[in-house]
């Protein structure tokens, strides 16, 4: 959940020093896919989405919804070219959304604009050659918070008529999922209610909205994390995940923190963690259980 935009906080590691951390993980990335960018899901300008196909595949491949972090006020889709690629090499679909950001906004409303996104890629998805059945919501950091909000949350996709049983399952780094009481002064603005002593709703958090329907869970975090503690959210949700009988894998590296999290998705830092391995073997996995 830091301030600035993630990725340009790696330029600092010794591996990419003097260069764009962004520009070095995206010139990088593999190329073997098909990117189709700028494609409107909403009416404001911050409503768009990339989609990256992979070029050959066997059928309908699984798709999965990966939502950026920062904060909730910063962060753009093109800075992500690298998680698309990678996910696209491995046979996946992906789709990668804007959402609006703070100042402009505040809780709830990125989180109607992150429904939104999901039900194009449950709308589009047989059309962009994925299959529905197969569709996974993910994400990073505040993008994770979003995932998890949408997974356990049926009111999001509910405004608009869709349902969380369409969802194969969830992909979550490093995110905070119960944070309560907000400690970081810029995401106590993006929460705030006038007036109240509380700066964020109860119901905010995704760990209030954990039952026996959410879908399988990937969970995912650096052991040594010191912006988004990983034993109480990662560890927190996972629990009780399994408590309501939900399927959840669990996982810590070491060798990473919360932005190389994100950033082993990029072939220069992939030997620092198996991140982009075990997400394409979750997705990959065929669902089986019928959830409730």
């Amino acid at each position: 959940m830091n301030r600035r935009p993630l990725l340009g906080l790696l330029a600092g590691l010794p591996l990419l020093a003097g260069c764009s951390a962004t520009g070095l993980l995206n010139l990088l990335a593999p190329l073997a896919h098909r990117r189709e960018a700028g494609i409107a899901y909403g009416p404001h300008p911050r409503m768009k989405l990339d989609v990256y196909r992979p070029l050959d595949t066997s059928g309908p491949a699984p798709v999965v919804v990966f939502f950026y972090g920062g904060s909730w006020n910063a962060g753009r889709r093109e800075d992500y070219l690298f998680v698309g690629a990678a996910l696209a090499e491995r046979g996946i679909v992906t789709v990668i959304p804007d959402y609006r950001l703070y100042p402009e906004v505040v809780y709830p409303a990125f989180l109607d604009d992150c429904a939104a996104a999901l039900a194009w890629a449950m709308d589009n998805a047989a059309a962009q050659g994925a299959d529905p059945g197969r569709l996974h919501v993910a994400g990073h950091s505040a993008g994770a918070y979003n995932a998890a909000m949408l997974a356990l949350d049926a009111r999001w996709l509910g405004k608009l008529g869709r349902g969380t049983d369409r969802l194969a399952g969830l992909v979550g780094l490093a995110g905070p999922y119960d944070f309560l009481p907000i400690a970081n002064p810029d995401v106590k603005p993006v929460f705030n209610r006038p007036g109240v002593e509380d700066p964020a709703p109860a119901d905010s958090q995704p760990l209030r909205h954990v039952s026996a329907a959410a879908p399988r869970s990937l969970l995912i975090a650096a052991r040594e994390d010191d912006l988004v503690n990983p034993q109480r959210n990662t560890g927190g949700l996972a629990q009780a995940l399994r408590d309501s009988g939900v399927a959840v894998d669990e996982r810590y590296y070491d060798g990473v923190n919360h932005l190389t999290l994100v950033g082993a998705f990029g072939r220069p830092l992939r030997g620092l963690a198996p991140v982009i391995d075990d997400v394409a073997a979750f997705v990959g996995k065929a669902v089986t259980q019928p959830r409730p």
